[in-house]
């Protein structure tokens, strides 16, 4: 389960494919050195996103 706490290198690295739902939340910048390193509720901040929203469509989109 993803949670806004997550550190998005870690999302990326556990959930293979989930890519796709970051960008068409609008998130393009996951090869960025500071997506290793930023929480996903950071970055939905930073993006101008609902992060629970985020979460749903992430934890949604697990297979």
């Amino acid at each position: 389960m993803i949670t806004k706490d997550m550190i998005l290198g870690e999302i990326l690295r556990n959930n293979p494919g989930i890519e796709e739902i970051f960008y068409e939340c609008g998130m393009h910048c996951l090869g960025c050195p500071s997506s290793q390193m930023e929480t996903l509720e950071d970055a939905c901040f930073i993006h101008g996103l609902e992060v629970e929203e985020v979460v749903n469509k992430l934890n949604g989109g697990i297979k």
